[in-house]
């Protein structure tokens, strides 16, 4: 492989049977041994080089943060700060639709067709890349200011199963799962994991989710009636409150998420069962 650098921000590589393909360098090259070129929908070529990173150091102050993933708040820590989901500002919103509405018109197969798909595929492709932005640089913080880093288990491929059923069994509330898993996948939660796994590896601790919603931090009570809404959680044990969120997360940083039995262990399973009898003995 051959990589050559034009100037400060531009280098060239010679892809075979084409020669020297200039782009634009979004940090340095070191240690890189083969590289891939390829193009996403919105027409942007990209060449991407095969370099294994070195893993980000522990603070080695012994901070445990817990890290409870949503779709109103993408990320909420156990310290309380919390990270918002990234929208498309009501510039590109209304711009969107616009052209949305330009596609529909537009004959199929015509040269106007396929320059509008471009501009609607180029929006999108802009909005991904500021979630995969934001993405890296929460994993980025957290590995850095933290030790321990516990998340949950849930992933988003369960949670976005399609609600539409079937002709003989049709499903319910259709359009709002819809939204719902469009604002899961838009989240980047499976993503938000795969890079602390790679930037921190082995700081990574998963705890089952199981009610961590329902309990609150301090008095451990039990009950659904304690979230008032999909923010505001307050206890009506010992009347704690405290963000709906923040709350989960906390629970998180102790790892140990509430079962269906009620105890408090994660790595094994519950032992608070009814008594078993004893096997009748065998008989040669």
């Amino acid at each position: 492989m051959r990589v050559r650098q034009d100037n400060r921000a531009r280098s060239s590589v010679l892809v075979p049977k084409i020669g020297w393909v200039q782009f634009k360098r979004s940090r340095a090259l070191a240690g890189c041994k083969s590289y891939r070129i390829t193009s996403d929908p919105a027409g942007r070529w990209h060449v991407a080089f095969a370099v294994i990173p070195d893993s980000i150091p522990a603070s080695g102050t012994g901070g445990v943060v817990g890290v409870d993933r949503g779709v109103a708040v993408a990320v909420a820590l156990s310290t309380g700060e919390m990270t918002s989901s990234v929208r498309r500002s009501l510039k590109e919103s209304e711009r969107l639709l616009r052209l949305q509405r330009r596609l529909a018109r537009a004959a199929r197969g015509s040269n106007r067709r396929r320059k509008v798909k471009a501009l609607v595929a180029g929006l999108k492709a802009k909005g991904g890349a500021r979630r995969k932005d934001c993405v890296e640089k929460t994993s980025t913080d957290l590995a850095c200011r933290f030790d321990v880093i516990r998340v949950e288990t849930s992933t988003s491929k369960p949670l976005t199963a399609s609600a539409r059923g079937t002709v003989q069994n049709p499903g319910i509330n259709v359009a709002a799962k819809i939204g719902l898993n469009r604002g899961i996948l838009k989240s980047g939660w499976s993503l938000l994991v795969g890079r602390l796994e790679q930037k921190a590896p082995g700081r990574v601790e998963k705890v089952k989710a199981l009610r961590t919603r329902p309990r609150p931090n301090p008095c451990k009570h039990i009950t659904s009636d304690s979230r008032k809404s999909q923010a505001t959680f307050v206890c009506v044990a010992c009347r704690h409150r405290a963000n709906a969120d923040v709350n989960a997360a906390r629970n998180i940083a102790t790892g140990h998420a509430v079962t269906a039995r009620g105890d408090c262990r994660v790595l094994a399973r519950s032992v608070k069962r009814e008594p078993q009898h004893a096997p009748p003995p065998k008989v040669a």
